[in-house]
């Protein structure tokens, strides 16, 4: 294993997004992430979306380059062998990483019991130990409440599971950080990411919350529209959509060069090199960009923008984004990969790009069981007959 974490060890039990997506970051720069699964497979082995025969490109997708040890979570003896990954010998291992109920065997306490400097992340759905997902916990937000059309009347759920995401890749930081805590002082410790706080942290430093308390004020929705700048979508003659925005003073500049508003802009009688301003200014802004945008195809008002530098991007489709260029066929970071029981498609490597060390072409995710055998033999030191007996007695899955 290569990588700028190369050498430690991450054992994972986990399921949906938040728990898979930390550990697939740590694989991807590097990290020996072993994810445990019961023989009968995971809670979440045949997400949606999956291919016409049911395979989860979704759980595909969260579990790239780990590898995969399949046991009877039910059976002591796969419980022991669990134990004895978990808390195993060496520098970079003894770390563990869940967001299943981590109690009784799998507790910090029980743990820790066999290896004391153990680092072990919970990730748990509210601080008080109730139960919640992303869309529960988007609900408390307020961030349903302002999203949609501005005459939808009611909440408008999100698509994308942001607070499943943001905790993925602070838990990939919580155990990079309680790591370099351990080498520093030899002391392992438990540590709890609670998705509902994570929500609020960000909620909190995007201001919303601040906005509320001082202001007394529920902001309303606005569409499409940027709040607090200037930014919308724009219908072009083929019936395509762009997206453009004025977030600085070479915005306003590019935008007015690229449609020749600039007398147009000035007239308004706004300043808009500020964010004020451009607010402010928005209904008057887009009845001049409006019916440029609506007089020309999408390739012309591309062209346009692009060459004068606004900012800006056209929408399209995932099945549009997967076969573009600039962004996924030609983009470094993916590879073509042949996915057992799925097929071949782009995949992502790690975003991140060192200068020290050179990215890690993407790999597969894992057949259930896949590593059964290496692992049990490469980390636990058992033998081929006593690892054959286990899966005789069903302790154990995978190939053989």
């Amino acid at each position: 294993m290569t990588g700028i974490l190369a050498g430690l060890r991450i054992v994972e039990g986990s399921a949906f997004i938040a728990a898979p997506l930390g550990g697939m970051t740590l694989a991807q720069l590097g990290a020996d992430v072993i994810r445990f699964d019961d023989i009968k497979g995971g809670l979440d082995s045949d997400r949606w979306p999956v291919t016409k025969d049911g395979r989860s490109i979704y759980w595909a997708g969260l579990n790239k380059g780990k590898r995969s040890i399949a046991v009877d979570l039910r059976n002591p003896r796969g419980r022991e062998l669990l134990t004895a990954l978990i808390t195993a010998p060496g520098e970079g291992a003894g770390i563990f990483t869940t967001n299943m109920p981590a109690r009784g065997w799998l507790s910090y306490e029980e743990l820790s019991k066999k290896r004391a400097d153990l680092i072990a992340l919970n990730i748990v759905g509210a601080r008080d130990g109730s139960a919640h997902v992303d869309y529960t916990v988007n609900a408390i937000t307020g961030f349903p409440m302002v999203t949609g059309p501005v005459a939808h009347d009611g909440p408008v759920n999100a698509v994308a599971p942001p607070w499943d995401l943001a905790t993925a890749y602070a838990g990939a930081l919580a155990i990079v950080a309680a790591e370099r805590h351990r080498r520093m002082t030899g002391q392992g410790q438990r540590i709890v990411l609670p998705l509902q706080d994570m929500a609020l942290a960000a909620t909190s430093a995007l201001g919303y919350i601040g906005e509320a308390a001082v202001n007394q004020v529920d902001r309303p929705r606005f569409g499409n529209e940027i709040f607090g700048t200037f930014g919308r979508d724009f219908k072009t003659k083929d019936g395509r959509f762009v997206m453009i925005c004025i977030f600085s003073d070479r915005h306003v500049d590019a935008l007015a060069e690229a449609g020749g508003f600039g007398e147009a802009f000035r007239k308004i009688g706004v300043d808009l090199k500020t964010d004020a301003g451009r607010w402010a200014a928005r209904a008057e802004l887009c009845a001049i960009i409006e019916p440029w945008v609506a007089a020309q195809t999408a390739a012309e008002v591309s062209a346009a923008l692009k060459r004068a530098g606004a900012l800006w991007a056209p929408y399209q489709t995932f099945r549009e984004l997967a076969a573009d260029k600039a962004n996924v066929l030609d983009n470094p970071m993916f590879a073509v990969l042949d996915q057992p029981g799925i097929g071949r498609y782009p995949v992502a490597a790690t975003p991140f790009q060192f200068g020290a060390f050179e990215r890690q072409r993407p790999r597969v995710a894992p057949t259930l069981g896949q590593h059964t055998d290496e692992i049990l033999a490469g980390i636990l030191g058992l033998g081929d007959r006593e690892i054959g007996k286990l899966h005789d007695d069903k302790v154990v899955g995978g190939p053989r």
